[in-house]
């Protein structure tokens, strides 16, 4: 376990870890503590008011649950566009243009709408089918693509 002299402001906590409560010690100016996990490592918070966190069960699993979404989506998107084609097509039109902060508005633009128009489809078709029915249509229209492009490199 690892004492952090700076205190966290992580209010959610797991229902199995233990919360010390040091209250009304002169001494201590009422202050409270309570262990918290951070990535496998504990830590103790200590706050200096007698009030207890907020936030519930479910607040908590529902702000990891949509930060995990968040680092999910930005890693994934990141890496896959990192070299493609887009990217290079940016490169040279910035270096052709001489107007990098013009280009990069219109790229992000672009990105943004298309990114807005997958997230909308993707409600749509959330709402409509079941993710089995997804999985499969997306994994066939995937393998229908790689053979296709293998095709194109034999035949081509």
């Amino acid at each position: 376990m690892k004492l952090d002299t700076a205190p966290l402001s992580l209010a959610c906590t797991s229902q199995s870890e233990s919360k010390p409560e040091l209250r009304d010690d002169p001494d201590l100016n009422s202050m409270t503590a309570q262990t918290v996990s951070l990535e496998g490592e504990s830590f103790i918070e200590v706050s200096t008011t007698n009030e207890q966190p907020s936030t519930t069960a479910a607040d908590c699993s529902q702000k990891q649950s949509a930060m995990t979404v968040f680092l999910t989506t930005f890693a994934t998107i990141f890496l896959a566009e990192i070299g493609d084609k887009t990217q290079l097509s940016i490169l040279l039109m910035s270096a052709e243009s001489h107007s990098p902060w013009v280009v990069f508005l219109g790229a992000a633009t672009a990105l943004i709408t298309t990114s807005l128009l997958g997230v909308i489809l993707g409600r749509w078709m959330a709402k409509r089918l079941s993710p089995k029915v997804v999985e499969k249509a997306s994994g066939i229209l995937l393998l229908l693509i790689s053979l296709l492009l293998f095709w194109d490199l034999v035949v081509g």
